[in-house]
């Protein structure tokens, strides 16, 4: 899955409507058959993806691939349902109750029932329903945390009938071991169906989680070219998304125009960061 979507809300400068749709097409003629590319958020809140309607309009037709655009509440999904072009949309929910409140001015005691609701309309609307579950590898705010508190959210969320979990490492802080500690128990746990991780690391610690998360079993990626984006809240400005060219090469896939996407993806950054 390529996250253009997480390398541009951070961007400060507006990057025009055209030139999103160049780059999306760009990576579609590539050969990337998933990309995470918009959200239905405040544009108060995210003003960088104000304009997902307008891109999606410009992009062809799915046929088979999937366009997944994150929401944080009902009428998020409102507006993603009226959206031919969207596939899939995106939940962020957080183990962590602190992160959540940061995250979706939303506390899990008020999330849990949220996730019923938008899995519903998201079914309803002949839409995938992914949850991002930020903060599956520990988390900074001193709430308690171990593997069992992953494993116990996924096993919740698949009894709300939510197949499609990304395990997020939200703050770039799991080690690999770690990583394939947890991997490796929900596989055991749930089977290897609609088990992903969205991780975010330094540039120097990106491979060692992507073989990490492999060896437990996990074959859904995701990260974005350049390794540009993240979380801003991590703490560490190095932090980032896993560069999909490393990735890539991790996992031997052949996508030959990889250098290139990669430096247009950086120059988008320095050209509207």
């Amino acid at each position: 899955m390529e996250c253009p979507r997480d390398s541009w809300q951070g961007l400060t400068r507006l990057i025009p409507t055209a030139e999103k749709v160049a780059y999306l097409t760009a990576l579609l003629n590539a050969g990337f058959d998933h990309l995470d590319l918009g959200s239905f958020v405040s544009a108060k809140a995210v003003p960088q993806l104000a304009d997902t309607e307008a891109v999606l309009a410009e992009l062809p037709e799915p046929d088979g691939r999937d366009y997944l655009c994150i929401v944080a509440n009902a009428k998020g999904l409102e507006r993603a349902a009226t959206q031919p072009n969207v596939t899939s949309v995106g939940y962020p929910l957080s183990v962590s109750d602190a992160f959540q409140r940061r995250n979706t001015n939303r506390g899990l005691a008020e999330s849990w029932p949220l996730v019923k609701e938008l899995r519903d309309n998201a079914a309803d609307a002949g839409k995938r329903f992914v949850v991002y579950l930020s903060m599956g590898f520990g988390n900074p705010d001193g709430e308690t945390w171990n593997a069992g508190v992953t494993l116990d959210a996924i096993a919740r969320l698949r009894e709300l009938g939510v197949e499609s979990v990304a395990i997020a490492d939200t703050v770039g802080r799991a080690t690999p071991e770690l990583v394939e500690e947890v991997c490796r128990a929900a596989i055991e746990r749930f089977g290897p169906g609609g088990l992903g991780v969205h991780l975010h690391a330094r540039p120097e610690r990106a491979v060692s989680l992507v073989l990490a998360a492999r060896n437990a079993g996990i074959t859904w990626f995701e990260g974005a070219l350049g390794g540009v984006g993240g979380c801003p809240f991590a703490g560490d400005a190095l932090v980032g998304n896993l560069p999909t060219e490393g990735v890539a090469s991790a996992l031997n896939l052949p996508y030959a125009q990889l250098p290139e996407l990669a430096r247009r993806a950086k120059a988008l950054r320095e050209r509207y960061a």
